[in-house]
């Protein structure tokens, strides 16, 4: 299994907007062969010195069973059409794709 975690830098005034768009992939990317989990998140402030809170960032939490099923999820049409959707409200893009041990 592979776990992804994307950071998704939104223009200022349109995490509302991103989170509608991205809604509309989640069931047809839950439907596909090897998802596991996949789902938003926003930070929530807490008291822990350590955290880093920012209202402009949406977390995509994601599980595949293969890379090769988050491979194949990367070229669907309906994972392309959101791309498109959100190129002009997204500023910045980071992915880390991990391995549990």
């Amino acid at each position: 299994m592979v776990h992804v975690v994307a950071s998704v830098r939104v223009k200022k005034g349109k995490v509302a907007e991103y989170l509608e768009i991205f809604r509309d992939l989640i069931p047809a990317v839950r439907e596909e062969q090897g998802c596991v989990e996949y789902f938003p998140a926003i930070d929530i402030p807490t008291e822990l010195p350590v955290q880093e809170c920012d209202e402009h960032t949406v977390t995509i939490l994601e599980t595949w069973a293969s890379l090769e099923s988050l491979y194949d999820h990367l070229r669907t049409a309906h994972y392309l059409a959101y791309r498109e959707r959100v190129k002009d409200i997204v500023e910045h893009v980071s992915l880390k794709v991990l391995k549990k041990f």
